[in-house]
């Protein structure tokens, strides 16, 4: 009952910290994101008519007294954009009266677009390649991990361990340009970007095409849960349960299955959840080298473009995954092991 209380303070806590800091950063991304200038290709140049009426309605821009739109200053930007997430405004266009998206809308990346729609439709090809990377590099990465603690200090340990420490070292960008330039333009096995969306996510064009960016993906992972799982089974291993339950007659195998390996667990679970929450953030860097048209190159985009509205939608949907993520992850750790206690250590 305690501890149900005490996990119940901590949730509490942890929420309203969460609601803290995402409004901070929500303000920080909203002022930054218009101190930049506006990109010609954001401009009105579709529809100068419609664009400057819809920034009037959303608090953007003001009319002066000599007929021309100046933009309004970015404080008072900020406490419309806030009042227009509560009350969408509305906006005449060809005589009739619109009620406009309270999230704004896209100028350049995909012409009056809500932001909300734009995101959603780029999540298949950033699910796909996050579910692949977690299916390939969690079973490697905790079989290398097992393998190196039964090797320790031998030779195969040794190795693995230098390879670890490159994957871990050298950037991810720089492994794609490698995958790519070896794989794909020099012994051209694999396409160099991804294919062609032709009505399915689920064609093996589409899947060849997504191997290089789902083994540069993969590469860190791999290396990650390797070490940890490495780490931590070594040091389950020569615990004084593990020699009780040698001379109970358990083999070594057994014993590491049964008993070391679940302990090893304990601090790898959090990480293998914080992986699985990731599935929707993407990667700005791969998906930028590898033309997928995901979640991560839309984020890059809509700051080259200086898309406002689709920026400040990502990074807050970007933001809120992250903080999310960190909470679930934190009380895991108590319910994988119940002795450890929220905010008190163990018990």
């Amino acid at each position: 009952m305690r501890n149900t209380k005490e996990l119940l303070i901590y949730i509490i806590k942890r929420l309203l910290l969460m609601v803290f800091t995402f409004l901070i950063i929500f303000v920080l991304c909203f002022i930054l994101i218009r101190l930049l200038p506006l990109n010609n290709a954001s401009g009105p140049g579709k529809d100068s008519k419609t664009f400057f009426m819809m920034q009037e309605a959303l608090g953007r821009m003001r009319k002066g007294d000599d007929g021309k739109y100046y933009q309004t200053p970015v404080l008072e930007q900020l406490f419309v954009f806030i009042k227009n997430l509560i009350v969408p405004p509305t906006y005449e266009a060809n005589g009739e009266i619109h009620t406009a998206s309270r999230w704004g809308y896209s100028w350049s990346i995909s012409w009056l677009a809500s932001p909300d729609e734009i995101l959603f439709g780029r999540f298949p090809p950033t699910v796909l390649i996050n579910v692949y990377s977690i299916i390939l590099s969690v079973p490697l990465g905790l079989g290398l991990g097992i393998f190196m603690a039964l090797k320790k200090d031998k030779w195969q340990d040794n190795v693995l361990g230098i390879v670890i420490m490159l994957l871990i070292s050298v950037p991810s960008f720089v492994d794609s340009f490698l995958l790519q330039y070896v794989f794909a333009y020099k012994l051209g096995w694999l396409p160099p970007i991804r294919a062609d969306f032709n009505g399915s996510w689920f064609t093996a064009e589409m899947f060849t095409s997504m191997i290089l960016p789902v083994i540069s993906m993969s590469f860190g992972s791999i290396a990650g849960y390797a070490r940890y799982t490495r780490a931590e089974l070594t040091e389950v291993l020569t615990s004084d349960f593990m020699l009780l339950a040698r001379t109970k007659g358990l083999s070594r195998g057994q014993a590491t299955v049964r008993h070391a390996f679940r302990n090893s667990l304990v601090p790898i679970f959090p990480m293998l959840l914080g992986e699985i929450l990731s599935v929707l953030s993407g990667s700005i860097i791969i998906e930028s080298i590898f033309a997928v048209n995901g979640v991560g190159s839309l984020f890059l985009q809509s700051i080259q473009t200086r898309d406002y509205d689709v920026f400040q939608f990502v990074a807050m949907f970007y933001i809120l995954i992250g903080l999310i993520g960190g909470l679930v992850v934190d009380i895991s750790y108590g319910i994988v092991d119940p002795r450890i206690r929220m905010g008190g250590g163990k018990s």
